[in-house]
């Protein structure tokens, strides 16, 4: 159903069938952002009625904002995503586990020709969008159509990711590039001058 939408073909979003679907999953979003604090439990719940896979023990803040209220967003195990995480998920996104969202994050799957004439009719095309496991991305962070995303992956507060990130860097700016791979430094320090305390910590110091 609905195959132009992730086979990155060039479509028309605004048919019949599509905007009857989509409503149907924009209903389920509006009822998540609608939640009281204390409803983790029905939260939970929604999230895995809502989103195509949702692994254990993750989070969204409300509100989240999304095109098809996350029904092709893929969340791996203990996936947290702050305050106004917007999924443009006309096609599908994957978040690996234990990856950290903070507030504004924009994950955008779909694009419009740059031709006016085709933009002007309305066409538009979905690319995937990759994140591996076990990365941070900071406040504001823009990721762009088609993009993939290694693991273990820092991405500075307000980047635009245009492409491919490998794994193990940390990458900053406008569009984003790598300014340096994860190091020894890292396990030292892990704000600053301020050191870890691996006595106080409960993971491995060299995992």
């Amino acid at each position: 159903m609905n195959e132009e939408l992730h086979d990155g073909s060039l479509y028309l979003p605004n048919g019949d069938a599509i905007l009857a679907e989509q409503t149907k999953c924009l209903d389920k979003l509006y009822d998540f952002n609608n939640t009281r604090p204390t409803e983790g439990a029905k939260r939970d719940a929604m999230l895995q009625n809502m989103l195509a896979e949702c692994g254990e023990g993750c989070y969204i803040e409300p509100p989240f904002h999304s095109n098809w209220g996350g029904a092709h967003v893929h969340l791996g195990a203990h996936v947290y995503a702050n305050f106004n995480f917007t999924a443009v998920d006309d096609t599908h996104i994957y978040i690996g586990a234990h990856t950290m969202l903070g507030p504004n994050v924009t994950l955008a799957t779909a694009g419009h020709p740059i031709l006016p004439e085709l933009r002007e009719q309305e066409y538009q095309y979905n690319m995937p969008i990759h994140i591996g496991e076990n990365c941070w991305l900071g406040a504001g962070v823009i990721v762009l159509p088609g993009v993939t995303i290694g693991n273990n992956v820092v991405i500075g507060a307000g980047s635009v990711v245009t492409k491919d990130l490998p794994d193990n860097i940390v990458a900053v700016g406008t569009p984003a590039h790598v300014i340096r791979e994860v190091n020894d430094h890292d396990r030292a320090y892990y704000f600053k001058d301020r050191q870890i305390d691996w006595s106080k910590v409960n993971v491995p110091e060299h995992k």
